[in-house]
């Protein structure tokens, strides 16, 4: 990832971190848009659900922040140490992460195909955290550089979620919120780990040359 990629990942993380931290820890949750939103469609959400709600936004700022710099080459190898420490937390955002996220999959707003598609991101999410677990443990550096690639154009779902939100909001109008949302729950991540595995090979290819 080159400096000006970097700068760009960073900023709209870090943008989007904020945000979230705002408007569900700072703020009143229960206010907050998306909550709003929710009630639209759902009577009552019980507090467990707004304990999941808590942990996946804290979890998953957690590892969308720390993302950038556990990926940009000159960071990471500058300090070693520093990167496996951040590789540790980063690792149990996702696990966090992942599962508070599976567990509000059920609740989506648009039925069975928001459901599935957010099912799929979040046991996706776990699935790509744990392959880069497993490769650094055996000292597979490349390949755990390769699915941590994955695994971040994920955690970067929370941004690409939110991008197609005011997209499909500004085309198509929030009458039609019911019928966009089942698609950007798949459209938020789809791409993302279609230019990640573009990513890969284009890296693989000029190793290869």
């Amino acid at each position: 990832m080159n400096k000006k990629t970097w700068l760009i990942f960073c900023c709209l993380a870090i943008g989007i971190a904020s945000y979230s931290i705002v408007q569900y820890l700072i703020l009143d949750a229960h206010q907050a848009g998306f909550v709003s939103m929710k009630h639209m469609f759902i009577d009552t959400l019980d507090s467990l659900w707004f304990t999941m709600l808590y942990i996946h936004i804290i979890f998953s700022v957690l590892a969308l922040v720390i993302g950038p710099f556990t990926l940009f080459s000159k960071f990471r190898e500058k300090d070693i140490k520093r990167h496996r420490i951040l590789g540790k937390i980063y690792i149990i955002g996702i696990l966090f992460g992942s599962v508070s996220g599976l567990y509000l999959a059920f609740y989506a707003t648009g039925g069975f195909v928001s459901q599935l598609g957010f099912s799929a991101l979040s046991i996706l999410w776990m699935i790509t955290g744990y392959q880069a677990l497993v490769k650094i443990k055996e000292q597979k550096i490349y390949d755990h550089q390769k699915w941590m690639v994955r695994n971040y154009s994920l955690t970067f779902a929370a941004v690409t979620l939110r991008i197609w939100l005011l997209v499909f909001t500004v085309l198509f109008g929030f009458d039609n919120f019911i019928i966009s949302y089942p698609i950007i729950s798949w459209l938020c991540w789809v791409p993302n780990l279609i230019v990640a595995q573009w990513i890969i090979q284009r890296k693989l290819q000029v190793s290869a040359q």
